[in-house]
């Protein structure tokens, strides 16, 4: 390794006289003394990551070659599909007022867990969390009811109150409230502590520390959470209506019962149009609060 000396006064007076720019300084630069461990860590979690692939590989029987030998079974049942079943009085109207019923199931379900949702994320954030104890047994009951999925709960649901959409509403209420809450936490934990800390200097409750120094700040990555998650409750919905919750997902689940393909992909076309006018919907108001 060359170490350059710095050029002598004399040198760069000739220099600056010619018009020729002084070459620059080149330092020596030290080798990572980390590098070799660094290389060791990243290969050793290259092949772990290989090897939980070939393992998942292995559990779920992945094999991609009895998709090509099946492709006669999935042609026959996609042309039985077409064309879709068009008839108004029998097929659209009834699933547009179930598609309606969806996407009330979604609201609901999303509003109605707000309460909850928003009482356990101030009792799962550790910024506002009053006790370790309140932290621990909050974060338990939203770990349980993200745990949960929301098809089981609306199976629980449908024994106590009863086929219908609303067995869909409480499991939605309560599926949502552990996600959300806990969202809701982990954004009320990153946000600035200092309004937090200048009304705790100040005298005020932990109560007004809550409603005016942190709640205030988080409240843009609330909306923003809640319009997510309603978008993803109404996706949720239609799965609910497979056990017998309501909405478009039952008379889908009805179609493929009774081998009515056609009538299947219109409702699959109904439900396409309302997700996306649901997407862009939410997309619009976020849009809007972002500016």
């Amino acid at each position: 390794m060359s170490i350059q000396t710095p050029p002598r006064p004399m040198d760069t007076a000739m220099e600056s006289v010619s018009g020729r720019t002084p070459a620059p300084i080149k330092l020596p630069v030290s080798a990572d003394p980390h590098r070799g461990r660094k290389a060791m860590l990243w290969g050793t979690a290259a092949a772990i990551i290989v090897v939980l692939h070939l393992l998942a590989v292995a559990g779920t029987d992945f094999d991609p070659t009895l998709l090509v030998d099946g492709w006669q079974g999935m042609a026959r049942f996609v042309s039985d599909a077409f064309p879709p079943n068009l008839d108004w009085e029998e097929v659209i109207k009834p699933g547009l007022e179930a598609t309606l019923v969806t996407l009330w199931i979604g609201l609901l379900g999303t509003t109605l867990s707000i309460p909850s949702a928003l009482l356990l994320a101030v009792l799962a954030s550790r910024t506002t969390s009053p006790r370790p104890v309140a932290y621990q047994v909050s974060r338990a009951i939203l770990s349980f009811f993200r745990a949960v999925p929301d098809i089981v709960f609306a199976l629980i649901f449908v024994t106590a109150v009863g086929l219908g959409p609303f067995a869909g509403v409480l499991a939605l209420i309560c599926h949502n409230t552990g996600v959300m809450g806990k969202l809701w936490a982990e954004s009320m934990e990153e946000t600035d502590q200092g309004p937090q800390e200048a009304l705790s200097t100040a005298g005020a409750s932990r109560l007004q520390q809550i409603a005016h120094g942190s709640l205030p700040l988080v409240i843009p990555q609330f909306v923003g959470l809640l319009l997510y998650r309603f978008d993803v409750n109404v996706r949720s919905s239609l799965v609910l209506g497979l056990v017998g919750a309501g909405g478009i997902g039952l008379l889908i689940n009805q179609a493929i019962k009774s081998f009515q393909f056609d009538t299947m992909l219109t409702h699959i076309i109904i439900v396409l149009i309302l997700i996306i006018v649901v997407d862009q919907a939410s997309g619009f108001i976020r849009r809007k609060l972002a500016v």
